[in-house]
């Protein structure tokens, strides 16, 4: 094309862009924007508002901070920002980057430019700071989102409970669940989880009860871990009945258990001496292909101890060998006396050279 002075022909602002597009999405912008630049220079127009997207896209995805901002600034004084991609793509870049004064500067321009803050990019914001552990600066984000009229939608909401739920900021997580339930987004099982779980550490088993009664009404189904955390906060009160019901429930609805949700029940039965039923649950889970983990481990190598029961304590440790599991220092003594005390040498030897105490 170039060979055949083809440069200045009306189609060839369309094929300039097809080219540095598919430069971009191949995973090489540096050669689309040399592309860019020098055609410009020889005065062929392309439709810059998407050139400006892509390029702003491709380099914030690649964390080339000096240039993506380059070619934001460039692209805002011209006017070219004319979607929301660029915006995000540069949020998600300053997030990851830690550069929190950055970030609120992006929504600002959106919002002076009149481009909707939408719901994904305020979620960005809050979800992202949140995933790097600066719970209080994703708060503070979320604040001033909504001070500058932003208005989330039902993802964001879901994260900022979950933050002021980390956070402990429980009556902040109620008055925002309740805004949320308000504004129509009453239908949001991962704020339902949060709140749940919320409750179930601050020993509102009652209020846990309610929401989900709650939640049920509105025809939102509840997922494996709001029914993982009403059985932990009853079986922290040996609630053994109200355990047994939530299980039942659980499998009525057709909601599979996990590993948690057997770790669960089975400690709750173990704090209440009901060994017979944690032993039930245990083989249950085997039977289903249930790999190993330390708490899971762990507590059968107490149980199988407490009751005497050697062979099943030897198949368990073998398992736990076999599958990589870690065993503690009570844990490892508490087999190690177990089988000591059963004359069991062999086993006390294979015991002692098997595993590293941690």
């Amino acid at each position: 094309m170039k060979s055949r002075e083809l440069d200045l022909v009306p189609f060839s602002t369309q094929i300039y862009g097809i080219l540095c597009e598919s430069l971009c999405k191949l995973g090489q912008p540096f050669e689309a924007l040399e592309i860019f630049r020098s055609v410009t220079e020889r005065g062929v127009y392309l439709e810059s508002s998407k050139i400006y997207s892509v390029l702003i896209c491709s380099f914030a995805s690649i964390r080339e901070v000096g240039v993506a901002e380059e070619l934001f600034e460039e692209g805002e004084s011209k006017k070219m920002l004319k979607d929301p991609n660029p915006f995000l793509r540069m949020i998600s870049m300053y997030v990851e980057e830690g550069l929190t004064e950055k970030t609120l500067g992006v929504v600002k321009v959106m919002t002076g430019a009149n481009i909707r803050v939408s719901d994904n990019i305020c979620c960005a914001v809050v979800s992202g700071f949140s995933r790097k552990n600066r719970l209080l600066t994703a708060v503070k984000f979320f604040e001033d989102l909504v001070s500058m009229g932003c208005q989330p939608g039902q993802v964001t909401y879901a994260s900022i409970i979950n933050v002021y739920c980390r956070l402990g900021l429980n009556s902040k997580a109620e008055m925002v669940f309740e805004e949320m339930e308000e504004k129509g987004f009453g239908k949001c099982v991962v704020a339902y989880s949060s709140m749940v779980v919320m409750y179930g550490k601050t020993g509102r088993p009652r209020d846990a009860m309610r929401l989900v009664a709650k939640m049920k009404e509105r025809g939102c189904k509840p997922n494996v871990w709001i029914y993982n955390s009403l059985m932990d906060m009853h079986g922290r009160d040996k609630n053994l009945r109200q355990v047994s019901k939530i299980w039942t429930e659980m499998k009525r609805r057709k909601v599979v258990p996990d590993k948690v949700s057997y770790t669960t029940v089975i400690s709750a039965y173990n704090k209440a001496g009901e060994f017979e039923m944690c032993m039930k649950y245990y083989h249950e889970f085997r039977v289903h292909g249930g790999v190993l983990d330390k708490a899971l481990a762990g507590m059968m190598v107490g149980i199988f101890s407490k009751t005497g029961r050697i062979d099943e304590l030897v198949k368990l440790l073998r398992d736990m060998k076999s599958e990589g599991t870690a065993l503690d220092g009570r844990l490892y003594r508490s087999a190690l006396n177990a089988l000591t005390d059963s004359g069991l040498e062999m086993q006390v030897k294979w015991l002692q050279g098997s595993f590293k105490v941690t």
